[in-house]
């Protein structure tokens, strides 16, 4: 059973950086594509990192790209995305989510491929 516990939102001004973890358990990590999205009011689902268990590759939005990191421990039972120069508009809920995938989509972060998702936790930048 895949279990996924978020935690490390918060208010933050903009300019300034988060630390989301995401406590992981219930799988094989070797086949495993972990991803972080994001949703905001009235707004689809995006997904704005991912990370294929299978080789350590790792794919971003473009929104995000240069200033988001998405990682894992060295024990890989917990996944990380650092958010640095933060912006009013990376405001939403954080999600992270968890399904057997190929690297290929993994790379395209399609919500509804994904099966398994933790309860989110807040971000608001001002």
């Amino acid at each position: 059973h895949v279990q996924l516990v978020e935690s490390g939102g918060g208010s933050v001004q903009a300019g300034g950086s988060l630390r989301l973890s995401c406590v992981t358990s219930g799988y094989n990590y070797r086949r495993m594509c972990v991803a972080w999205f994001r949703q905001a009011p009235e707004r689809e689902r995006e997904g704005v990192a991912s990370l294929h268990f299978g080789g350590g590759s790792t794919y971003y939005a473009d929104s995000v790209k240069g200033r988001f990191t998405i990682s894992k421990d060295n024990y890989e039972n917990t996944l990380y995305l650092d958010m640095n120069s933060l912006k009013p508009e990376d405001t939403a809920m954080y999600y992270c989510a968890a399904n057997f995938l190929p690297r290929n989509s993994c790379k395209q972060r399609i919500p509804r491929l994904f099966d398994h998702w933790g309860q989110g936790t807040q971000v608001t930048v001002s």
